[in-house]
Formats: structure tokens, C-alpha cells, sequence
């Protein structure tokens, strides 16, 4: 989303050898039959306990649970942030244990079951009789606990995991699934965990560079493992507009997404408890559009172009965006939308009321002789929101966009997403979050990840997250007063493809997968990382895809 031209810089143990072989499964797509079995052998008993009988008939005693050590928390990424230890022999996957969700949670439950089924290579049943062995997948009450949070126990020789929600019982799901990858078996003992931050994920750039449905599911699905829930698509820019449109085909780029293609991916990530979140930036980024409807093209008072800016005061300009919002509205179910705003051209320049006298004079035609471009543009946005708040969704918009005083106002329900000060029109993140507005981090000193690195931008590593940066540091490398931690509703890392022929599809996998790992550590557990850099990477090295 952001343009070259700006001018400034961002951004245990091994249970046993046989069990081990797990690590290298390789894991399934969502669609993965959940019949399929795979032989992994039951957890060795601590040395000195009773050897099995021998014979068909005979039964093993199992050693009391007091010859076993307390057990250790389990090592995930992102950590869990309460275990509660437990004797016993935790629990390893057998070919007979099943993954078993009740009929009565079955319409709610049955995709994480079948997924985790498939991952573990073990049976799936919709039963209220477990057996020894079973993982057991329960829907708890709504107020069992804060969203997206859930409990594990290890006991007995088998598995639960409960949660308020759908989402939590699904991370549960993805704590045992490392846990395994990782170990070979779960702990003995309760999990009890919580993510520190509502939206947690990915912002991606699919106007400047083209990614296939099949990368981007895959990022979906890397994303899941991380508990990580948000997938912004910035899918139009000056460079290509990137998905099918009825209303205005004439704007859409080749290639591009089509509905089918979208559909498609947005089923997934609400299969993975992830929202996808739309953006079709404007007055500004709208090159793509321009390029089919000249006629909208913003121009100074000496008749130049603006790059890749609408006039807003052209009442046709403000038809087209809103068509386009609400032919996309439907397509994209999930419960929050970004409306752009960012570096609107007409206000980089020195007086914008002399420079753009069209805009000057709708602006005190609407708000009164003493109103600037300034307020149009706030006009603009706000009438933006306008159209899409009806659907209930969140709305969004970047933080440059959201201007300080002025006679018109943002308004107050829009996210300011922060990531930067340093742009015209933006400010200190503390002047936003003053007013009671609710932010989201994405500083480009940390989360930018910028093809090419133009402009003194630097590739975010997953080190410097892990190590520097909290969601308290929205600018630079400053946090601001942990008074506000409540109004940071989270952050996204986020890759934007200026120098789109810098790196293919496949080196931005590998380039953003360590700091989308440290950033799921950051916005899921609060406390100061547990664990050194090095081991940390080793161990998300391990359990990633």
C-alpha cells in the first residue's frame, strides 16, 4: 500500500525415537481425510516401572502416576501462558484413538475435529462415549472464559480441550498439534491460555504483485498454527486492481482473483477462525481505477495529473468507490473493513486550497467559509464509513488519514491503524489515542516488510520483534504509556511489494515466516519472552511448516 515515494525509513525432550517420526509428518490441507490412521507408539513408562505381562489375555498394569515427575509446560509458539503440572504419562497418539466431538457440538465443532484428525492421523466420531485415548473437543458456555481462550487437559491416558468459543477450542487444537510435532507427547497436566490481543495477523499487498489463491492459503493456514486471525487484502492500488468486479470490470487488472477464488479463500480462513479484511484505498492509491476513468483524475490549478488521486469533489468519483464497496461488502463475510485513506496527494503540497481550488471551494460549500481540503477529504472518509457501517463490520483506515482538528472529524468508531508518524497529515500515536480512539500496530520501524526496501526500509527479522518491539511501540521505538495497552487492539505485520520483481512468491514465505512467529509471540503472551532468541527460533524453525 505505501508508495515508493515516501520519504523517510519503516520499517523434550524426544518421547522415543519411534514417536519422534511425527515431526516430519507432513501436514494436511483442511480437505484431508480424517480417517487416516498412522501407527504411533504409546508413551514409554518411566524406567523401573512394572514390565507388561506377556500372553494374549493379559492386561498391563499401568505404573501409579506418582513414579512419573512432574511434567513441564509444553513448548508452542506462541508459549502458553498457564500450565499447571501433573504426574503422569501425558499422551501420545494411537492408532485407535479417535477425535471425538458431541452431537450436541457437532454444527460447531466438526471442522476443528476433522482437522486436527487429519494432522494426527487419527479417527473422528461425533459421540458422547469416549474411549481411552480420545481427544475429546467440548464447546464450553459463553462466559467459561474471555474469547478466544481455552483449557487442555492432559489426564487419564487421553485429552480435552474446552472453550468459550469456537476460536478457542480451535488454538487448543493448535497447542496440541505442536505439542505432538514438536515432542511426540502432550504433558500430563491443565493448559490454561488466552491471547493478549483481539487482532492478530497479516496485511498483504496483492495489487503491486500478483500471489496465487493456492500462496495465499497457505499463509492462511501458517497463520492458524500461530493463532494468529486476521488477513488484511489490500487488493487495489495505482499498479492493479486485483479481483473481479460486475459492477466496474473495466478497472480489473490481469491476472486477478476472481469471486470464485475469493470465496474460496474466505471459507478456509473462517474454517481457521481467521477474518479476512478488505481494503479498497481511496481518494488516494487509485491509479488502476484512473486508468480506465481519466475523467475522475485529480488536477492542480496549472492542470497536472496527481498521481493516483480522485477529485473528490467530483460527485461521480464518490459513485464508483461506493459501487465498488457495495458489490464487495457481501463477498467478504468476515466483521471488519479498511477504508484506506492514507496519502491522499492533494495535501502533500504546500497550500492546498491554492493548489486545488475545485477542492477549496466544496469544502466551504459543505462545511462553511473557514473548512479546508483537509475537512473534504475527512468528508470523504467519513461518507465511506457511511456506506459500509450498515453492514456491521469494524471499520478501519490509516492513521495519516485521520486528521487533527479541522471542522470535520473522523469518526470516533473508525480503528486508526498506525504506521507512521512521519507522513503529512500524521501525528504522535499518543494524539490519537488521547481522544479515545481504538489503534492498531502495524509501525513500519518493525512490521513493514518492503519488497525491494526503497527508501531506507529495512526487512523486519523476527529477532528484533521478538526482542525490541511490544504492542505498546506504535512509532519508531518508542512505547507509549502502558495506560493505553487497552485502545491497542493489536497489530499485523505487513508486506508491501513497491519492488515487486525483488523477491518471488516463494522468498516472501521464507522472509516473513520468523517475524510472523515472533509476532505471534508478542500479541498473544504479554509477559517478556520466556525464552532467548535462539531458542525460540529454533523451536518455531521446528514446528513451522
Amino acid at each position: 500500500m505505501r508508495q515508493t515515494t515516501r520519504g523517510i525509513r519503516r520499517g523434550r525432550t524426544i518421547a522415543t525415537a519411534a514417536a519422534a517420526a511425527l515431526v516430519s509428518f507432513a501436514v494436511p490441507a483442511c480437505s484431508a481425510g480424517a480417517g487416516e490412521r498412522g501407527a504411533v507408539p504409546g508413551a514409554t513408562a518411566p524406567q523401573g516401572s512394572p514390565a507388561p505381562a506377556t500372553g494374549a489375555s493379559a492386561t498391563p498394569t499401568p505404573p501409579p502416576a506418582s513414579s512419573y515427575p512432574l511434567s513441564a509446560a509444553p513448548r508452542t509458539v506462541p508459549s502458553v501462558r498457564e500450565h499447571t503440572p501433573a504426574r503422569g504419562p501425558g499422551w501420545t497418539p494411537a492408532p485407535a484413538a479417535r477425535v471425538l466431538v458431541s452431537p450436541a457440538d457437532s454444527a460447531a465443532l466438526a471442522d476443528e475435529g476433522r482437522l486436527l484428525a487429519g494432522e494426527l492421523h487419527l479417527g473422528y466420531a461425533e459421540s458422547d462415549q469416549p474411549r481411552p485415548g480420545d481427544v475429546r473437543l467440548v464447546l464450553g458456555t459463553k462466559d467459561s472464559g474471555p474469547p478466544e481462550s481455552y483449557t487442555l487437559t492432559v489426564r487419564g491416558g487421553g485429552v480435552t480441550v474446552t472453550g468459550p468459543d469456537e476460536a478457542g477450542v480451535f488454538y487448543g487444537t493448535r497447542t496440541l498439534k505442536q505439542e505432538i510435532r514438536g515432542a511426540g507427547s502432550a504433558p500430563e497436566g491443565t493448559v490454561k491460555d488466552a491471547p493478549a490481543k483481539p487482532q492478530r495477523g497479516l496485511n498483504l499487498d496483492i495489487a503491486r504483485k500478483n500471489f496465487t489463491p493456492g500462496w495465499i492459503e497457505d499463509r492462511l493456514r501458517e497463520m492458524a498454527d500461530l493463532k494468529l486471525n486476521q488477513l488484511g487484502l489490500h487488493f487495489s492500488d495505482d499498479q492493479a486492481f486485483r479481483i473481479a468486479s460486475d459492477s466496474h470490470p473495466e478497472i480489473v487488472s490481469t491476472p486477478h482473483l476472481t469471486k470464485a477464488d475469493v470465496r474460496e479463500i474466505t471459507a478456509l480462513a473462517a474454517r481457521l477462525h481467521i477474518a479476512v479484511v478488505p481494503e479498497i484505498d481511496s481518494p488516494g492509491h487509485l491509479g488502476a481505477v484512473l486508468r480506465a476513468h481519466p475523467e475522475l483524475q485529480l488536477r492542480d490549478v496549472a492542470g497536472r495529473a496527481v498521481k493516483g488521486a480522485v477529485d473528490i469533489s467530483d460527485p461521480a468519483a464518490a459513485k464508483l468507490v461506493d459501487d465498488l464497496l457495495r458489490e464487495y461488502l457481501p463477498l467478504f463475510p468476515a466483521g471488519a473493513w479498511h477504508l484506506g485513506a492514507d496519502e491522499y496527494q492533494a495535501l502533500v503540497v504546500k497550500d492546498p486550497q491554492a493548489s486545488f481550488p475545485q477542492l477549496a471551494s466544496a469544502a466551504r460549500a459543505r462545511y462553511g467559509a473557514t473548512a479546508r481540503v483537509q475537512d473534504l477529504a475527512t468528508g470523504w472518509l467519513n461518507d465511506r464509513a457511511a456506506v459500509v457501517r450498515p453492514s456491521g463490520k469494524a471499520l478501519k483506515a490509516w492513521n495519516d488519514g485521520i486528521f487533527k482538528d479541522g471542522i470535520a472529524r473522523a469518526a470516533p468508531d473508525i480503528q486508526a491503524e498506525y504506521w507512521t508518524g512521519k507522513e503529512l497529515g500524521a501525528r504522535p500515536p499518543a494524539e490519537y489515542l488521547a481522544t479515545g480512539r481504538k489503534v492498531v500496530n502495524l509501525n513500519d520501524e518493525y512490521l513493514y516488510y518492503v519488497l525491494g526496501e526503497p527508501n531506507q526500509f529495512t526487512y523486519p527479522t523476527g529477532k528484533r520483534i521478538y526482542e525490541q518491539w511490544t504492542p505498546l511501540v506504535l512509532r519508531g521505538t518508542t512505547p507509549v504509556p502502558a495506560s493505553y495497552d487497552a485502545q491497542i487492539l493489536g497489530a499485523r505485520l505487513a508486506v508491501w511489494c513497491d519492488l515487486a520483481a525483488s523477491q518471488t512468491p516463494a522468498q516472501v514465505a521464507a522472509g516473513i515466516r520468523m517475524p510472523l512467529a515472533a509476532l505471534s509471540q508478542k500479541v498473544w503472551d504479554p509477559r517478556p519472552p520466556q525464552a532467548p532468541w535462539a531458542e525460540f527460533r529454533s523451536l518455531a524453525a521446528r514446528l513451522g511448516p
